[in-house]
């Protein structure tokens, strides 16, 4: 029997801790919060959007970051085998919008309630407030942990300590200076899947959320990414889940010019939306254009595309020219935010960056520097979009590093 710790009682350190002790291991957790699966309980919206119901393929897809780090961990343990794991546990899934699985209560505290009587069943001891500050190694092999400022020794040791982002649930980046004195390299920690802060002042459209518009991000000119779907607008710049997950495509706005651009009305070409403005315009012809858009835009809005599009919001729209009525379709046909910067990783939903994926063995989690060295989850230089990815990464890594350890 071999002695396993695991630093981090999230989902990855959870799952691996339960595989780790199938196969006879002696295994103690180490977490140090005076709870478990703190942010497990925040995700999904309190839901706990546990995995996604697309194929390999598509989840690596789904992966911007070191998405083909994956195949083995996600072949080993799949999202139809995490979901059979769970309803075998009596935790009962469903699949909503986008392939996204969710349990059918609709409370994350279902989810960590299986982990937890797993853990309990298999004798797995969870030691709280407990903060692990250094890694012991004898030659190139782990020895043992600091924990409270005093030594424990165990054969294997997995970091499933989580990233930067939501701190306030423990994720404050630990893992990542504890393998960084071991030797690995750390990529840089960025916020992914997080809200954008503009050079325009928006702030007038606080609150507006709008739906069914196209999204590009563009760098340098170029298109990195679109997507379809829904948006929002804070004082600060823009959010909602197209925003969060074009974000994911660029690390800082280091990498360039970084421009999002707003189709306002993906439905209609140029043609067609000049015929409804037309239209509209006949039936308001006696109206200023500022009074005369709402058909067709949120009243909030009216005014800033009147605006970047240099018209006069008091000219009457029967003395619109063809020219100024074609700036206006321009302007709702591509409306564009220079990026100022992300917002910080305290609002990120998942951290970019970590320990290298070069470093780490893909079949078995284990560290390529340090013997008897795992890591699972959120501390590994991989991140995915929303959807449940990212819980299905954790869970499929964790798995890897239980069964290796």
């Amino acid at each position: 029997m071999k002695k396993v710790f695991v630093i981090g009682c999230g989902p990855s350190g959870m799952m691996a801790a339960i595989m780790s002790s199938l196969k006879g291991n002696e295994v103690v957790i180490f977490e140090k919060n005076d709870r478990p699966g703190k942010k497990l309980m925040i995700t999904g919206k309190g839901r706990c959007n546990i995995t996604n119901s697309a194929s390999i393929k598509e989840i690596i897809e789904n992966t911007p970051t070191n998405g083909k780090f994956l195949y083995s961990a996600l072949n080993s343990f799949s999202n139809a085998d995490l979901i059979d794991f769970f309803n075998k546990n009596g935790l009962m899934t469903k699949v909503e919008r986008g392939g996204r699985v969710f349990p059918v209560s609709d409370k994350a505290i279902d989810v960590l309630d299986v982990l937890l009587r797993l853990i309990k069943e298999n004798h797995i001891e969870i030691r709280f407030n407990s903060k692990v500050t250094d890694i012991l190694i004898d030659g190139k092999c782990v020895k043992g942990i600091i924990v409270n400022g005093k030594k424990e020794f165990c054969d294997s040791l997995i970091l499933a300590s989580g990233g930067k982002s939501y701190p306030s649930t423990g994720s404050t980046g630990d893992g990542y200076d504890m393998a960084k004195k071991l030797g690995h390299k750390i990529v840089e920690p960025h916020p992914a899947l997080v809200p954008l802060i503009t050079i325009e002042d928006v702030s007038e459209m606080m609150g507006l959320t709008l739906k069914n518009i196209n999204a590009k991000l563009c760098i340098n000119g170029k298109l990195v990414r679109e997507e379809f779907g829904e948006m929002l607008f804070t004082h600060f710049g823009l959010s909602g889940p197209v925003i969060l997950t074009l974000s994911s495509f660029f690390k800082t706005v280091e990498d360039g010019d970084v421009v999002i651009k707003i189709d306002l009305k993906p439905a209609l070409n140029h043609e067609k939306l000049d015929e409804r403005l037309q239209r509209d315009f006949k039936k308001y012809s006696k109206k200023e254009l500022k009074n005369s858009l709402n058909d067709l835009l949120p009243r909030s809005l009216i005014p800033y595309v009147i605006r970047v599009s240099s018209l006069n919001p008091d000219k009457r729209v029967s003395e619109l020219s063809k020219a100024e009525r074609g700036a206006l379709v321009n302007v709702i046909k591509d409306l564009v935010f220079r990026i100022k910067s992300k917002r910080s990783i305290n609002e990120a939903i998942i951290t970019s960056g970590g320990v290298s994926t070069k470093e780490i063995n893909p079949k078995t989690m284990e560290s390529r520097l340090i013997k008897g060295l795992f890591f699972a989850g959120e501390i590994i230089d991989v991140d995915a979009l929303t959807g449940g990815f990212n819980l299905q990464i954790s869970f499929s890594t964790g798995y890897l590093a239980g069964i290796n350890s």
